[in-house]
């Protein structure tokens, strides 16, 4: 059963530097008690929408990273956020960590779009990932984000935004996947050219998994698992989780596609997972079932190991390309939230509110 609520956002706060509007390009969705977070390409800021008593999301606020984080080009490129997860009184975000490729035009000399298309960058705030302590004000209920705040049941305590060492090109995680057998090879190519590309947060305790849209290789779709420590300077470094490496893999067979979103409910793992690269085609929600039960080994899951709850509506045909489902939420214990990139005409509703998808998936 899928059901539509609005999300209502605030003209004052909803368009960027080249007059795109938020509910555009919605990557990622979270919620946390009747808060609802967002993010949104091209920016670095998160967005906070409130549930109201008839149920719609609105009264929207929005938090720039800045004021909490150091980010390599501060406010000048986007962090490209693809995932949030919350934990210990922390929210998490992660950028998409990949390269992109400039696009052809339309018009001008066809030599020159030529040349566009060999022509490989990078966003300097793309490779983050980062906590910022978040705090339910007892006062208004909303959740609020804070560079800084005394732990609300350890005295003692005080919760610190941070970061994980890196740089304009790089962070501690690309660093270590440089020589990795399945992943390295792909971190020099674009992530809409089937290259490294991160496209999913999820945490649980101490373990954080890392969704990736791309590589996709021979059908298998990758998520990451990495924990990590505060150094003595306030930094973000990456726990040994093996003998060899910070990191593990595991591999599920999702027929091709990669994977937009992760989501975590007591011992399964929900999935978003879609095409890679720049292609249009079906998305479904998958669930792992027990997926975070037993020994914390390296796990290869087929197909037939994953439950398909639901195929995604997406653009097709005229409007190819849009009604791209890209965040995926835990909206209660029965029913998932799903947004949409590019959303079509009809999922739009006056001049700044756009619909979002409820879907049931247990009871």
């Amino acid at each position: 059963m899928v059901k539509n609520i609005e999300l209502c956002f605030d003209p004052a706060l909803s368009y960027n530097a080249d007059g795109k509007h938020v509910r555009d390009g919605l990557s990622t969705v979270l919620r946390t008690g009747n808060d609802l977070w967002l993010s949104c390409d091209e920016r670095t800021t998160i967005e906070r929408l409130t549930q109201t008593e008839a149920g719609h999301f609105e009264q929207h606020a929005s938090f720039c990273l800045t004021d909490y984080l150091e980010l390599p080009d501060k406010n000048n490129s986007e962090v490209d956020i693809e995932g949030m997860a919350q934990t210990e009184h922390y929210l998490w975000l992660i950028g998409s960590h990949s390269l992109k490729r400039k696009k052809p035009k339309h018009a001008g000399d066809a030599a020159d779009q030529i040349k566009r298309l060999s022509k490989v960058k990078t966003d300097p705030n793309r490779f983050l990932l980062a906590r910022v302590p978040i705090i339910q004000n007892k006062q208004t209920g909303r959740f609020e984000l804070h560079k800084e705040h005394p732990h609300p049941n350890d005295a003692g305590h005080t919760l610190r935004a941070a970061k994980l060492q890196g740089n304009q090109s790089s962070s501690l995680l690309t660093d270590a996947l440089k020589h990795d057998e399945h992943i390295g090879p792909f971190l020099s190519i674009p992530g809409k050219d089937n290259g490294f590309d991160i496209e999913g947060l999820a945490m649980q305790g101490n373990r954080i998994f890392i969704g990736l849209r791309g590589p996709v290789l021979r059908g298998w779709a990758i998520i990451l698992e990495i924990e990590v420590e505060e150094n003595e300077r306030g930094e973000l470094t990456l726990k040994q989780l093996t003998k060899k490496r910070p990191y593990k893999k595991h591999f599920l067979h999702l027929r091709g596609k990669g994977i937009r979103e992760l989501r975590i409910l007591d011992d399964d793992m929900y999935l978003l997972a879609g095409p890679t690269m720049d292609l249009d085609g079906a998305i479904y929600i998958y669930r792992w079932l027990d997926a975070l039960k037993g020994a914390h080994e390296e796990k290869l899951v087929y197909h037939s190991e994953l439950e398909r709850l639901h195929e995604v509506p997406h653009g097709h045909g005229d409007e190819s390309g849009k009604d791209k489902a890209e965040g995926l939420a835990i909206y209660d214990n029965e029913t998932l939230l799903v947004v949409f990139d590019s959303p079509t005409d009809a999922r739009k509703l006056g001049e700044h509110t756009v619909t979002a998808n409820l879907v049931k998936v247990a009871g």
